[in-house]
């Protein structure tokens, strides 16, 4: 299996393809029936160590040159570049991931824009001028932290390697990108775009391989001086310490349990969609969906009857199907999203989607299952499930209502419906979340738009232009004149 041109058994180091130094081989497997997509380069420590030294000699040499606006060009060229490749891009990922194709043709189209977006944006961030003592000039710099890590999942690999590979890349970072051994094809077909867009050898290096192997080495790394991080809780913890083994800074999105609070004046025909596809999109692997639905108890039977109707008519299936749902990424995450369903044999399934009957033995699918009635303190309503469940819980006030979308230890994202201006103000402040969508949920997107979390959620923001203050460094400069 080629893509666009290249081979996968290849990894990308110093602008040119090559087999992993330990010259093994991963298997991908297609989600949608189990078969093997094609071999991915096993890359090791020792790829990892030539990535970094190929992104030291780019900072030293033409990379490390460039103008803000030289860079920018590079990164709108790449983004061009996504356009013209957009089908094949949705496909890979449609295959790798298992997401239909509508949803993997909208992640790329978010790659295309997040490299418009930091593209225009590298020749924009400013340092500042300080008043201060009569004689002297002070001004403050943005400088690159040098060698960035980027460890991405396999949910979103284009929409995660765009927020994060592009916001560094901006600011004049040279990056070591380490996809997740699940589903990467797509950073292999990015890493070749931005070849052919003219970025410099080294600028750009990707690194395929198991997380406790290539992933491990990138994150203990003593010359990576920035890690981003998107995944789990448990492995986002071994990233952190290891970022503290050598004293570098560290952005971690980790998991989510995101509610929408349904209260008595809401809309139900305007939010009913937002409720129900927060919660599928993507299977439900999706840090940010809203797997918990609190809703005032005067409208609890009205929703409950809206959400099941419309998950009776969800179908899940093949990628290239293109249905509500897919396959999840692998048989065993398929596992652990019927443990879960399994742990709510005590609750009232009240509603459940169907996967269509002709598809394949070998997939990983799951029907989209709701509950409702279910209990603050459960763990269906506690724990990260990452598959498309939803539970959905009454609450008498809005204090209650709260303290329950407060009562966990994450805090990604939260919702509100509903028309009082005075209570979405005052919830704008209460939830324990690093957005809050009021009316809706997700605006689209948003490349933007700052994201990130509280507590388990993890630390520091991707998007918008935010996420370029993470991706530098600041020096003050005082100048006596005299």
């Amino acid at each position: 299996m080629k893509i666009l041109g290249i081979d996968p058994t290849h990894c990308f180091i110093g602008g040119r393809w090559q087999p992993s130094q330990a010259g093994e081989t991963l298997e991908l497997v297609n989600p949608s029936d189990g078969s093997t997509l094609c071999q991915i380069a096993k890359g090791i420590a020792d790829d990892i160590d030539r990535s970094v030294e190929a992104a030291q000699a780019a900072l030293s040499g033409d990379w490390g040159r460039a103008t803000a606006a030289e860079r920018g060009r590079v990164l709108a060229k790449i983004g061009q570049l996504v356009l013209q490749n957009i089908d094949e891009l949705a496909r890979l990922e449609a295959l790798d991931v298992g997401k239909p194709l509508t949803q993997a043709r909208a992640d790329a189209m978010a790659l295309a824009r997040y490299m418009e977006f930091y593209g225009g944006a590298a020749d924009k961030l400013h340092g500042e001028t300080i008043p201060y003592l009569d004689g002297y000039t002070v001004y403050t710099l943005r400088e690159p932290h040098g060698v960035t890590g980027h460890i991405v999942p396999w949910n979103y690999p284009m929409q995660i390697i765009g927020r994060s590979v592009g916001a560094a890349l901006a600011t004049g970072n040279a990056c070591v990108l380490k996809p997740a051994e699940e589903a990467c094809l797509t950073a292999l077909a990015f890493a070749e775009l931005a070849r052919q867009a003219g970025l410099p050898d080294g600028a750009l290096n990707v690194v395929p391989g198991l997380g406790a192997e290539a992933g491990a080495a990138l994150s203990h790394h003593p010359s990576v001086r920035h890690l981003s991080f998107t995944g789990s809780v448990p492995v986002g913890k071994l990233i952190q310490k290891a970022a503290a083994d050598n004293v570098v800074p560290v952005t971690l999105e980790l998991g989510g349990k995101s509610p929408q609070l349904v209260f008595e004046d809401a809309d139900l025909q305007d939010a009913l969609p937002f409720l129900v596809n927060a919660g599928i999109q993507n299977a439900g692997q999706t840090c940010s969906a809203s797997s918990r639905i609190l809703v005032h108890e005067s409208r609890f039977d009205d929703v409950v009857a809206a959400m099941a109707k419309a998950y009776s008519a969800l179908r899940a299936g093949p990628a290239l199907r293109d249905l509500n749902v897919g396959p999840l990424v692998s048989r065993r995450q398929k596992d652990i999203v019927e443990s879960f369903i399994a742990k709510g044999k005590d609750l009232k399934i009240v509603s459940q989607g169907q996967v269509v009957d002709d598809a394949p033995a070998g997939g990983a699918y799951v029907a989209p299952t709701l509950f409702a009635n279910v209990t603050p303190d459960h763990v269906l309503a506690q724990d990260e499930i990452f598959g498309p469940v939803q539970v959905v819980i009454p609450f008498s006030t809005e204090d209650e209502a709260v303290a329950i979308a407060n009562g966990t230890p994450f805090g990604l994202v939260a919702s509100c419906w509903t028309k009082d201006g005075s209570r979405q103000m005052r919830l704008a402040k209460k939830l324990h979340a690093g957005q809050v969508f009021l009316n809706n949920y997700g605006a689209g997107g948003g490349v933007e738009l700052p994201f990130g979390g509280h507590g388990l959620s993890g630390h520091g923001r991707e998007k918008g232009f935010e996420a370029l203050y993470g991706f530098t460094s600041l020096k003050t400069v005082a100048a006596r004149h005299g």
